[in-house]
């Protein structure tokens, strides 16, 4: 009985070996929400222009990010983004809105 190698035993293809074996394609729809959300929650919490404006350009990455096909992130994970960066956009401009208020 010959020895065969773990590798040549199991036809893998390429795609999934040079993938974390822990990591699924639900992950990183978990990865990118959970990051949004804490992005959004210390956008609402944040003082300054500057501190906003970071938060705001954060959870714009995440859903920069879940616009490319064949990555594994579902329809509605991006449509779950879309809802927070709608929310993100309001809390900046309404947070903007106010600061040029106060400043006049």
């Amino acid at each position: 009985m010959a020895s065969k190698n773990r590798v040549t035993e199991y036809k893998v293809p390429l795609s999934e070996q040079d993938r974390h074996p822990m990591m699924g394609e639900s992950d990183i729809n978990t990865i990118l929400l959970n990051g949004a959300q804490i992005a959004l929650t210390k956008l609402k919490r944040a003082q300054s222009f500057n501190a906003r404006l970071y938060y705001y350009a954060e959870i714009s990455v995440f859903l920069e990010v879940s616009l490319s096909r064949g990555a594994g992130i579902s329809d509605s994970t991006r449509k779950q983004l879309e809802v927070i960066h709608k929310e993100a956009t309001h809390i900046h401009m309404d947070a903007n809105k106010l600061l040029n208020i106060l400043e006049v």
